[in-house]
């Protein structure tokens, strides 16, 4: 699987991840490059768009996503 299109740029790994960087890197790995499928950020971003994905949502926090498009 490609690498997340929003690597680049996510606010979460480029900003909240910075002070613990080997569990950015262990993130990273996880939700980026091997499969963004799971990944809670990705799975609101696709539904919602950008603005709608919450600064402190941890890529795991897949029932809190769920939350998120179940309001919308």
């Amino acid at each position: 699987m490609p690498d997340c299109e929003l690597i680049a740029e996510c606010p979460f790994f480029n900003g909240r991840m910075t002070t613990t960087p080997a569990l950015a890197a262990m993130y990273k790995l996880i939700y980026c490059h091997e499969d963004n499928v799971p990944c809670a950020r990705h799975q609101v971003f696709l539904k919602l768009g950008k603005p709608a994905v919450p600064p402190d949502l941890f890529p795991h926090m897949q029932d809190e996503a769920e939350t998120i498009l179940a309001r919308s």
